[in-house]
């Protein structure tokens, strides 16, 4: 199967394990993801329906004015990545208009503009709700037209929604299923770079999703499939999962020395008389 690539840069995007989440996905009518990040695997997979959320606001804008006004916002984008806004101090200008407008299809053109353009795509913001990532001085920043056109396509049957993942998984009922891909643990006490949104995910978020995930498992039968770095931390908050370890690519990192592979966990909960396979 091909495997189609997202439009947005993102920091721990899922598109290098596309294949082997897929393969431990189980089967349903819906797909829900409380932290869609990229959407690589709503864009990779073949459900009926889907529930996407994001506590991100700028995120779930974005997806609602590409999915509502595909031509006009890959027409208005477009126009942002000619060569004469790809320099520090249109980049800067542009990121200041992007923390000061509250017109939503203004912000998610510029969104769209400051992922590509800024260092490594990173999605950060100040304690005021600003977002801070540096120009990332591209040669030539890629702009995604046909990535942006394939999402819309597969958005028909998609439900943008911002919310915490404790809101999204109460939405999950019998046939349907859920993937979490969650702010990852720290690798090591060193390590701790979850906090890409003003809302830090915490280790008491961590061990909630997983009780949460038992609980609608065994409760609701809605298989939950979480993906987190391979640390003794995550084998605890998951030892009612059937864990598989996969190796992938980190891609944050201050130096190339520390882009390496690193085992990561798919944790699946699966109550009685659920099957897999998509």
């Amino acid at each position: 199967m091909k495997k189609n690539r997202a439009f947005l840069k993102w920091a721990g995007g899922k598109y290098p394990l596309v294949d082997e989440i897929r393969r431990h996905l189980p089967a349903g009518d819906c797909l829900i993801e409380p932290f869609i990040g990229a959407g690589s695997i709503f864009l990779n997979t073949e459900y009926d329906a889907y529930i996407l959320a994001d506590i991100n606001t700028d995120l779930i804008n974005l997806y609602n004015i590409v999915k509502g006004y595909t031509d006009d916002f890959v027409r208005d984008a477009g126009i942002l990545f000619r060569h004469e806004f790809n320099n520090s101090d249109q980049f800067y200008l542009l990121r200041k208009e992007f923390n000061a407008t509250i017109n939503t299809y203004r912000r998610a053109l510029l969104f769209l503009y400051l992922n590509r353009h800024c260092y490594n795509g990173l999605c950060r913001y100040n304690l005021r709700g600003e977002f801070n990532v540096p120009f990332g001085r591209y040669t030539k920043p890629y702009f995604p037209e046909g990535e942006l056109y394939w999402f819309a396509e597969k958005s028909r049957n998609a439900t943008f929604l911002c919310g915490n993942y404790r809101t999204t998984m109460a939405k999950a009922i019998h046939g349907t299923v859920v993937y979490c891909d969650p702010p990852y643990a720290p690798l090591s006490a060193t390590a701790n770079f979850t906090a890409y949104h003003t809302n830090s995910f915490s280790m008491i978020d961590q061990q909630d999703l997983a009780r949460i995930a038992h609980q609608i498992s065994i409760e609701s039968q809605v298989p939950v499939l979480i993906s987190n770095h391979d640390t003794e931390l995550t084998r605890d908050w998951y030892q009612q999962a059937s864990l598989y370890v996969v190796q992938a690519r980190r891609t944050i990192s201050c130096n190339a020395f520390g882009r390496g592979k690193v085992n990561e966990l798919l944790a699946l909960y699966c109550g009685a008389g659920q099957y897999l396979g998509l």
